[in-house]
Parts: structure tokens; C-alpha cells; sequence
């Protein structure tokens, strides 16, 4: 099992779905926490698999994966989750929101760090699923191996240098009965065509080492991208001035044009999202629009956060006495 790089002090947990590169990363911790070397020496291993209820027998195929945990020594646990189907962002999408919020809330209470099972083919897959959306230096970074989300948990991910079919032998050499989730051969997911169809033909047309290639991009722009942020985040901080209480103070027109672009946006964005805003690429664009090429055009709104108290308000920027200001707007009730 690759090393995690640091002792972890309060153990791990894994999120386990019953597939060959979960199950793998699993057999992979239980060897190292009860074996005398390595990062995971003498933790705990804490295995939880969420039933998202989307297909039939699902909570049959969670307690059978916590089963097959148990019996490599973890301890596991299965929660289920009510998935909102009417979401406009679709069930799955719905479906990882509600997974990753609960493996977050358990890792915090146990004050572990959480391990999920990406592999190189999902570092390849989502690289190219990126650039085909016009992702920059930011979306190309792609997934990262070790990194702390901004509610403290640690997040590792030691599978990522590993292929899939590494982690299918691995289970075959172990044992261990696989779940193949039926979402992964259904070619309506843009994904799946890619797993199934465009990587390979890339394979055939270009030759091998496509996919570690892809991966070996999505680690370089990691690192420009870090090197961005680190000068955006002290950019924002300066603009805000040295009380950096307020998220949402306003920003100096002038501070922000005097920035490199490629700060600038980078500065808008976590300005925008530290104030509980979530803007794509092109609401972001927008307003940098109202720096750069402003011609007394209205206010942008950009989306909100998910956890807003309102929903019925809208966030929006305007530009007002030679700045930028975030503004809160409930619209008119008819």
C-alpha cells in the first residue's frame, strides 16, 4: 500500500462502496494497521459504506461490503441516505454530495482522516472530462492524493498512482467478493463513455501511456495551481486589509485591475466563495467584466451555497463607488 506520508493520529476512515478499488484500499490499511511498520501501524480502520438507496437491494450490498470489512479486521458501519431526485443536478450528483457529507461528519467525530479509493484511471478519466468542459490549471489539477477541506478533515487518497485492474487482481488474489455497481457500464454517464470508449481509442490511436500521461498533467497543473493560489490568497488578503474578518467586505475595483489575470480570478473566486457563494467560470468572468470592461452594466448574480439560511434571496455583485460589493437581494414578492 502506498505511504500516506505522516502518522495519523486518530486512525482512518474509508469510504467503502463493495467495489474492487474500495475493498482493495481497504485490505490494504487493515495490513498496515496490524502490521509493525507504516503509517497506519496500530490504528484503527474504520470502514463506512452509505446506502445511497438507489437501486433495489441496495442495503444488502452495503451490509455485505461492511461484512467483508469486518473480516479483514476493520470495524464498519452502514449508513443510509435520502437522495433528492428532483434535484436539477441529477441523482448522482445528489448521491456524492450526500456520501461525502456523511463520511466527512463521521471522520470529524472520530478525529480521523478520510480515505477514498481513486485510482490513476479515475485521475485519467476526470482530466479528460475537464478539458472536453474547458477547465483551467484549477480543474486540471483534477483530484488530489493528500489535501484538508476547508472544515479541517484530511483527506488521502493512496490508490491514486495505482491502475484498476491492479485493484481487481488484488481482490481476486484475496478473495473477495466484488460488487460491480450497474451505473458504471450505463453509457448515459458521460464518465462511462470515457472509461469505455475514448480512453481506449485513444490507447489504440496513440498508444500506450495515455492514462498515466493524463495523471502525470493533472500533477503538474497541481502544482502551478497551488502556486497561484498561495499568491491569490494573500492578494485577497490584502485587499481586505489585515482585519480579514468579513468574507464579504468589499474589494477595490482599481486593487483587482491592478492584478495578473490569472491572480485576478483567482481572487474574485475565493473572495465570491468564502461568502458562502459557489460561481462557475463564466459568473466569475462576469465579474471581472465589471473590472476591466465595465460600461455600467448591472449587478451579476452568481450561485449561492447550498447551506444558505435564504432561499428565497439572491446573491449578486455590483460595482458601486469603485468597488465591488456582495450583496444579498430578496426579490419582489407579485
Amino acid at each position: 500500500m502506498p505511504q500516506v506520508g505522516q502518522e495519523l493520529g486518530g486512525g482512518i476512515v474509508i469510504g467503502l462502496s463493495g467495489g474492487a478499488d474500495s475493498l482493495a484500499l481497504t485490505a490494504g490499511a487493515c495490513a498496515e494497521a496490524f502490521g509493525s511498520k507504516g503509517a497506519l501501524a496500530g490504528r484503527n480502520v474504520h470502514a463506512v459504506v452509505v446506502d445511497h438507496q438507489l437501486q433495489q437491494g441496495s442495503a444488502e450490498v452495503a451490509e455485505r461490503a461492511a461484512h467483508i470489512a469486518r473480516g479483514m479486521g476493520a470495524t464498519a458501519e452502514v449508513i443510509a441516505v435520502d437522495i433528492n431526485n428532483d434535484s436539477d443536478r441529477g441523482p448522482e450528483y445528489e448521491a456524492r454530495l450526500a456520501r461525502h457529507r456523511v463520511l466527512r461528519q463521521i471522520a470529524q467525530s472520530r478525529g480521523a482522516a478520510l480515505m477514498l479509493a481513486h485510482t490513476l484511471d479515475d485521475q485519467a478519466e476526470t482530466v479528460l472530462l475537464r478539458l472536453a468542459r474547458g477547465g483551467g490549471p484549477q480543474a486540471l489539477s483534477a483530484i488530489r492524493d493528500n489535501l484538508t477541506w476547508s472544515d479541517g478533515t484530511r483527506i488521502l487518497r493512496p490508490l491514486l498512482g495505482v491502475r484498476r485492474t491492479d485493484t481487481q487482481r488484488c481482490c481476486e488474489e484475496l478473495g473477495l467478493k466484488v460488487w460491480h455497481d450497474p451505473h458504471n457500464q450505463d453509457d448515459h454517464y458521460a464518465r462511462v463513455r470515457v472509461r469505455k470508449t475514448i480512453l481506449p481509442l485513444l490507447e489504440q490511436e496513440l498508444g500506450p501511456g495515455v492514462a498515466e500521461n493524463l495523471a502525470k498533467t493533472a500533477g503538474i497543473a497541481a502544482v502551478d495551481n497551488d502556486f497561484l493560489d498561495a499568491h491569490a490568497e494573500s492578494a485577497l488578503d490584502a485587499l481586505l486589509g489585515e482585519e480579514v474578518a468579513s468574507a464579504s467586505g468589499s474589494l477595490s475595483v482599481r486593487g483587482v485591475a491592478e492584478l495578473d489575470d490569472a491572480i485576478a480570478v483567482r481572487v474574485l473566486a475565493r473572495w465570491l466563495r468564502q461568502a458562502g457563494a459557489e460561481p462557475s467560470s463564466k459568473q466569475i468572468d462576469m465579474v471581472m467584466a465589471l473590472v476591466h470592461r465595465y460600461h455600467g452594466q448591472g449587478e451579476v448574480p452568481v450561485t449561492r451555497g447550498r447551506d444558505g439560511a435564504d432561499r428565497n434571496a439572491r446573491l449578486v455583485v455590483e460595482r458601486k463607488d469603485g468597488t465591488l460589493q456582495l450583496v444579498m437581494n430578496r426579490p419582489a414578492v407579485s
